[in-house]
């Protein structure tokens, strides 16, 4: 019975943890997306700003993949644990 129990719980847990990497991935894939919208639109308004508004894009976009890489290690990591 409590063998039963366990493998539910642990079930439950891979389904846990799948969605929350997926919601992760969807979540920076919007981010990057935002942020590339948004930075196509200042450099079509400032042209001469380009280097500096692509430079901040890539920085940005790096913060918004790290932290989603941390969601997903967060999600493997409850699903072993």
């Amino acid at each position: 019975m409590l063998a039963m129990i366990l493998a539910e719980i642990n079930g439950v847990l891979g389904i846990g943890a799948c969605i929350g990497a997926a919601i992760a991935a969807i979540g920076a894939g919007l981010g990057i997306g935002k942020i590339g919208a948004s930075a196509m639109e200042a450099i079509a308004r400032q042209p001469e700003s380009a280097g500096d508004i692509r430079s901040n894009m890539i920085v940005i976009a790096a913060l918004v993949e790290g932290v989603a890489l941390f969601a997903v290690i967060v999600c493997v990591l409850s699903l072993f644990l």
